[in-house]
Parts: structure tokens; sequence; C-alpha cells
């Protein structure tokens, strides 16, 4: 009998290995359907949007971009209680056949417990290799659709969308002479380990049967089963997204009661705005008592629906000028100005860090602790870099100053100061007292120079707007536009880098994943058949290039 074909789907491929694979194509086909879904969502055809995420779960090009995922990141190294790991091209291609709806069981989670910033401990859950490939190719077709109906003012774990973002839209609705007065911070109390199952199985637009089979698979630790009766395990990659969509209709319910009054309406404004990232957000509002006797009831009721709660301790309402920590953000006006700085207990554990770092390594190299010091001082200052914190970095730079004068002093206990300085300490074009050492590279000489926070620039960052989706085609040029600001900024005004980098069509020329800020890249000089090819690559890419071909004269040169 001939076969009759009943997918829609894109299953005859003629890739062979994982080498072969075209990438673009993937991510074409795969953004194309995740488009026609938002346009689906829009419309209210909910038939349809489910006909085509059963399209997109079912295709080889989002299977591929699936493992692609779970196997790149920065948990590709960690196993789940099966123990296994894609480690190799080969496993991966065969990985991409195994990724089946029909007769899939998940397996349980490997319970580990990771220290919070409070000292207690964070029960996080680890899934098998597949599992996560498979939570990965689901929440392809449950992303679109999680976009198009979040909270305008929900910022954490979206695409495109980052903690600046939150604290953009925060300055927008605390900044003004007219804005609210009284905050009410609000924090949930174990968010991702009491979600109901039954309301996430009610509510969430997805395949129901493969939600509950990852809702109810158990955990493992310290060898026993333990079966799960709530809550979504943090350590999943549609986890994120899952808690998300439970706290979505937060703000839409608060703008209903809380409507803007008209020009002619006699009742007050009660400037009741809502700003959140993932399970942390805060509510404005005109006085006290319309927090506390209205909004945190209405709070409540919306939560416990989703088996939720407040945190009782750390829930709490505040004047603005009085100030409040927001993300790692003190915010407050200063007699009647607005500021937002880096948080006093931010700074510390910053500078704590550091000094720790220092502490440990008394006795490397000055090159090493700079390589080990660099990205953490690099990473801080890019966090809060579009707040003012110009004197916090100038105060945290002399404190980092003094501890390595005493690394330096300590290991020449014989010799004067003058001796140590002039040893570790330099003037760097119009700077002094930077530390930096010489080191040759490919018999070149070069000076390896420890970053300040102070040589980072304060700049004013530009929020997404509220109602931007990327994945929504009518949305392109702006995330376009957008991706091509950010890339300017990092590239700290270089336009013939940003020239070469439109040129390559924003890509690495050799993974074809795109050069952004989510990962390191350089500008690699390549020597081939005596020809200088320039071009910008990912540094694990430059990595795998080197190790595979070390005959090969490569000069790969960082841009910053």
């Amino acid at each position: 009998m001939n076969e009759i074909k009943t997918s829609c789907a894109p299953t005859d491929q003629k890739w062979k290995t994982w080498e072969d694979i075209d990438w673009n194509k993937c991510q074409h086909w795969v953004g194309k359907l995740q488009g026609r879904i938002v346009k689906a969502q829009k419309e209210g055809k909910h038939g349809k949007v489910k006909t085509l995420q059963w399209m997109l779960t079912h295709s080889f090009y989002a299977k591929a971009l699936a493992v692609k995922r779970v196997s790149s990141n920065k948990g590709s190294k960690t196993a789940g209680v099966d123990k296994k790991i894609w480690s190799t091209p080969n496993v991966k291609f065969m990985a991409i056949a195994k990724l089946k709806r029909r007769g899939y069981q998940p397996q349980p989670l490997k319970r580990v417990n990771i220290k919070k910033s409070n000292g207690k401990l964070r029960p996080l859950g680890i899934p098998t290799m597949k599992d996560r490939a498979m939570q990965a190719l689901y929440l392809m077709a449950l992303d679109p659709v999680s976009e198009t109906t979040a909270d305008s003012n929900s910022y954490g774990f979206r695409k495109e969308r980052s903690c600046a973002d939150a604290i953009g839209q925060s300055f927008i609705v605390l900044s003004h002479n007219t804005s609210a007065q009284w905050i009410l911070e609000a924090d949930i109390k174990g968010c991702f380990d009491h979600i109901s199952h039954d309301w996430l199985l009610n509510n969430i637009p997805m395949d129901k049967v493969m939600l509950k089979k990852w809702l109810k698979s158990g955990f493992i630790f310290n060898k026993e089963l333990f079966p799960t009766e709530e809550g979504t395990p943090q350590g999943g990659i549609i986890s994120p997204t899952l808690a998300n969509m439970t706290l979505d209709g937060l703000q839409t319910m608060l703008a209903k009661k809380y409507r803007s009054r008209g020009i002619c309406k006699k009742a007050p404004s009660p400037k009741v705005n809502l700003v959140r990232y993932a399970d942390d957000f805060i509510i404005t509002g005109r006085n006290k008592e319309i927090l506390e006797h209205e909004i945190i009831p209405l709070v409540k009721e919306f939560l416990s629906v989703r088996g939720l709660t407040l945190s009782e301790e750390k829930t709490k309402i505040t004047h603005i000028d009085e100030g409040f920590d927001f993300l790692g953000f003190n915010i407050r006006k200063y007699d009647g100005k607005f500021l937002i700085k880096p948080s006093k207990d931010k700074v510390k554990k910053f500078l704590d860090k550091i000094r720790e770092t220092i502490e440990s390594n008394k006795t490397c190299a000055q090159d090493t602790l700079i390589r080990f010091l660099n990205p953490k001082i690099t990473g801080w200052a890019n966090y809060y870099k579009y707040c003012v914190a110009s004197d916090t970095f100038s105060k945290a730079d002399h404190q980092i100053f003094w501890k390595l004068m005493q690394w330096s002093k300590r290991r020449h206990p014989m010799k004067n100061t003058n001796w140590v300085t002039r040893k570790y300490f330099r003037k760097i074009g119009n700077m002094n007292w930077r530390f930096a050492v010489d080191y040759n590279f490919k018999d070149i000489k070069r000076t390896m120079i420890l970053k300040r926070l102070s040589d980072t620039k304060i700049t004013r960052y530009v929020k997404t707007q509220c109602d931007a989706n990327p994945y929504d085609p009518e949305w392109k040029e702006y995330f376009v536009k957008r991706e091509t600001y950010k890339m300017l900024i990092s590239l700290k005004g270089r336009e013939s880098l940003l020239g070469l980098w439109k040129k390559q069509k924003r890509v690495c020329p050799i993974c074809n994943d795109p050069i952004n800020k989510e990962r390191d890249w350089y500008l690699a000089s390549i020597n081939t058949n005596g020809k200088t090819v320039k071009s910008l690559v990912h540094v694990s890419c430059c990595r795998r290039i080197q190790n595979l071909n070390k005959n090969k004269n490569e000069d790969f040169e960082p841009v910053s």
C-alpha cells in the first residue's frame, strides 16, 4: 500500500551529518513559523495556533535547533540522572531523531542545592539532555504565544529584554515631580516551587500531555525518588516561561481597576503602575493606604488562585524619599532629585569578591591575576553603567588599588614602596598608577592592563518599547535597528568594525551564529595562502580552529 503522509512539517532533510546542517535555513524556517503563530494568536485563532505549534514541534529544523541549544550552552557539560552528555557531532545528530512525542517519557530530575545570596539553599532540578532538548523544542512553539500575551512591563526571562529595561521603566514611573511617592516592594515566596499544577495544565496554551509529564516527573535526591506535586523545577529550560505566563495578567487586572482618569474627572489618579522582573516586582501608588488596603489584597487574591503567596518578610511599603533596592539598584529621591545608584549591598559583595580573588592568588603571576580580575570588573561595570555610578566606580577603584598595593608589597617584604610601585604600577598614556605587566605574544611585546571601573563610560540606556514582540514580523525592522544600536555601543563607535559586522550579515563566518553581546568575539586576522582576511568571529570558534589546525598562522586581536 502507498504510505500516506499526514505531517505538514518538513521532515525530508538532505543532511547526513551534524556539520552539513544549514543553520541559517533552520533558523529562517522556524522564525517564519513562529511569526505565523504570533499572527494567529493576535487574531484569536487558537485552533490555528495549536496546528502551527504541532507543525513546529514535529519539524526536523526545530529539533536540530533544540539539540544545538542544549549541547552548546553553559550547562551542556552537566549531565542529568542518566549521566550522559552530547559532546560529539555524531551523538548530536543522532539525538535529533530521538526527539519524538510518541512513547516519550521524561526521566526524574537530578536535585542539586545551590546557595542563595542570603545563605539559604535554592533547589535546582537538572533534567537529562534529552528532556532538555524536548523542553527547548516545545518552548520554540510556546514562546511566541507567551510574548504576544505577556504583560508589557514584564522584563524577566524574555527575549530582547533585560534588567536595564525594568530599571528604565522604574525611572519613567517614579522620576517626575507628579509621580507616585509610595512603592510596594513585593516578593513571591518560592515562586517556582509552589505554582499550582492544575492552574498550569488549565491555562498554558501548549501540549497538555507533554506539560503534565514534565510537571509530574519527580526528582532524585540522595539516590531516593521523590514525587513533584506542585511547582515547576528551577533548571528546566521551559520553567522561566511557565513562571512568567503564570504571573502575566497582574498588570491587566490593576490597569482595569485603576485606569487613568480623564482631565474632567474630579477623582485624583491613583498612579498605580507595575514593574516586574520574573517574580520580583514593584507597584507604585499615590498613597500608602491604597497600597496597603487595596493593592495587597488584590495581589494576594491573584496569586492564591495560582498556588502562590507573598513573602511577608520581603514585602514592604516604602516612600520614595527613603529609597528601596530593586534588582541590585538603589532607587531614591534626594530632596526631590531622583537618582538610581548601585545598592550598597551589591557594592560590598562585589568588593568582597575582588578581595577574595586577590587573597586566594597571593603567589600567582601578575598577568594571571589580571586575567582573573578583568572579567569580574568589566561585567560589574557593564551592569551598572546605565545608572548614576561614577562616584561608586571611583570609590571602588580606590579600594581595589590599595588591595593590589598590599598584594604587591607582600611579595617583596624586603623592598621599599617606591621599588614595588615601579615594578607593578606604571603610567599608561595620561593615566597614572595602572596595574600592568608586559608579556610576549608570538614574539611581540604587549602590555596587559588591569581595567578600572571608572574606565567605563556612563550612558543612558534606551529602553525597549513595551509592546515590541521579537517574534512578530511587524517588529522585525525595529529589532534590526536596535541590534545595530547595541552593536555600535559595544564597538565604542568604531564604524569600520560595524561595517565589517554588517558585511558578514551579523553572523560568525565559522559557526553562522549571531555576533552579539551574548558571546565573546574577536577581530581575527587570518593568514591563508599569504592573504590576510579580517573577520569578526567568536572566541570559542577561534580556539576550536586553533586546536584543529595548530600549524595555521592566525592572529586574533581583541576589539576591547
